[in-house]
């Protein structure tokens, strides 16, 4: 009997799945037409060579795992040198960040692009993706491109990791002497240049660095380390170089010491103030990706700021610093759906082991397994159709805080999930509790956050059969869709994961 009642089970949940995928794809599509940017770059244009070759033959960087010929991309590497400026404040550095600042002392830089773009040049939407590549585990590691790159492959964006900082200039020399011998970064306070200049040299030489594309908009991006710097390079030096035409920040803080200063030892010290907001003066949009870590542990709430023409701040709820998709599922997924159940069934079964190649890292309890990876792609999406259309997406809901007791803390629905803000499926039709906050051991952990997976007891309590569970999910994942916080491919990818889950069995 039970045999009968899974495969009459399955035919119903696949035509309930076939037509919430034919609902999102036809309801949540947006086509658009590339702008041009609101004010010429006025960066300096540095000189290309590449593409890169020699010494061991590999990119030195933490990315996705796959060959990218595997998703019809192609994966490059190109030297950029030429001389980068450090800043100083020419007034008071307060938080609305509404700076003057001005070219301080030179160097002389080489540092390096990874470039991966669309094999058939048919398939490029005009959209550049630069990221400012993470160095807080002491390598460049493309942080967003791991979390994002579903979204950018299937919309044909093309994508530039820069290594914009001294730590992943050195240890791509470190790990590739001959390769990378022709390196040479003078230190941080000259980042914020480096960054303007390789994305000048994206548009000056684009026929090099995107073999023959042609790019029409240029998106700067950085997650948590390199969305402090980002941070103030929004505030300070893009007002300035003009360099990109929107800014998205994932998860940065609000205060000391997860903020960037704008120039440091050995050059003069300019730190800059808790708090710093972005300044709203800006001509390009900004969109803030936040998490429950972000928010409380890194100190964002210090930070928060209301919507305006040219920023939007995006709340996550059940999401931390770090996730089970970023390690281990995203740097292996393809696309083709199967990272999509991998990372639901981290949702029943998640791992405390963040990096499954270094199993001697591990956490006390087991790490976040939300779903900040799908709302990122969404907002990608949505702050391309605002620089690129001027639409900006609508103001979203921000997660509910109290501050009963003196000190702020998220307020839990019954099943233990934080209230409002961006909501998925996995909170909305949750099968586990999941925070960005509570896990305790080592700093490295604490940003992982953690998940409770619920009982079998409870499970049942709430889904009396597979074919309810699947049908509240796909209902909580089209809200999601319809508020363009998850992209349509996704959403459907999503009702299927479920689908073949075991829930409610």
């Amino acid at each position: 009997m039970k045999t009968k009642r899974r495969r009459s089970v399955r035919i119903s949940l696949t035509r309930l799945v076939a037509s919430a995928a034919a609902f999102l794809f036809a309801a949540a599509g947006v086509s658009y037409a590339a702008g041009e940017p609101a004010v010429a770059s006025s960066a300096a244009s540095p000189v290309v060579t590449g593409p890169v070759t020699g010494g061991a033959g590999a990119v030195q960087m933490y990315g996705t795992a796959f060959d990218p010929a595997q998703v019809g991309y192609e994966q490059s590497e190109y030297f950029v040198s030429g001389t980068a400026s450090s800043y100083t404040a020419v007034n008071s550095l307060t938080t609305d960040g509404r700076w003057s600042v001005a070219p301080a002392s030179t160097a002389a830089y080489t540092t390096r692009l990874v470039v991966d773009r669309p094999k058939d040049p048919r398939r490029f939407n005009g959209t550049v993706v630069v990221e400012w590549l993470n160095v807080t585990g002491g390598l460049d590691v493309a942080t967003a491109w791991i979390q994002a790159h579903n979204e950018l492959v299937r919309e044909g964006y093309a994508w530039v990791g820069v290594s914009a900082q001294a730590v992943g200039v050195n240890a791509a020399k470190t790990a590739d002497p001959t390769r990378y011998a022709a390196l040479s970064h003078p230190g941080d306070s000259y980042s914020y240049d480096i960054f303007s200049q390789a994305g000048q040299a994206v548009r000056d030489s684009a026929a090099t660095v995107l073999g023959g594309l042609r790019p029409r908009s240029l998106m700067a991006i950085g997650e948590s380390q390199s969305a402090f710097r980002l941070t103030t390079y929004a505030d300070a030096v893009q007002p300035l170089a003009h360099a990109y035409d929107g800014i998205l920040l994932e998860s940065r803080g609000g205060v000391a010491p997860v903020m960037a200063p704008l120039s440091q030892a050995p050059q003069a010290d300019v730190p800059v103030p808790d708090g710093l907001l972005i300044r709203t003066d800006l001509q390009v949009p900004v969109l803030t990706f936040e998490t429950e870590t972000d928010l409380l542990d890194l100190g964002y709430l210090a930070a928060r700021q209301p919507d305006s023409a040219r920023f939007r701040l995006w709340e996550v709820a059940g999401t931390a610093h770090a996730d089970t998709y970023i390690t281990p599922v995203g740097p292996t997924d393809t696309g083709d759906g199967q990272g999509d159940v991998a990372a639901f069934n981290t949702l029943i079964d998640p791992p405390a082991t963040p990096d499954p190649t270094h199993p001697q890292v591990s956490c006390p309890t087991p790490i976040n397994a939300g779903q900040a990876h799908y709302v990122l792609e969404g907002a990608v999406h949505a702050l391309n159709t605002w620089m690129t259309t001027g639409a900006a997406p609508a103001p979203a809901p921000r997660l509910e805080i109290t501050t009963t007791g003196g000190t702020p803390a998220f307020v839990l629905d019954a099943n233990g999930n934080v209230k409002g803000g961006i909501r998925t499926p996995s909170v909305d039709t949750p099968v586990a509790t999941l925070s960005g906050l509570g896990q305790e051991g080592s700093f490295y952990c604490t940003l992982f956050g953690t998940t409770v997976p619920f009982s079998a007891a409870k499970l049942a309590e709430l889904y009396p059969s597979h074919a309810q569970f699947v049908a509240n999910w796909a209902a909580s994942t089209t809200r999601a869709a319809l508020a363009g916080y998850i992209r349509p491919a996704d959403a459907a990818a999503l009702v299927k994961a479920a689908a073949t889950s075991t829930v409610g069995d």
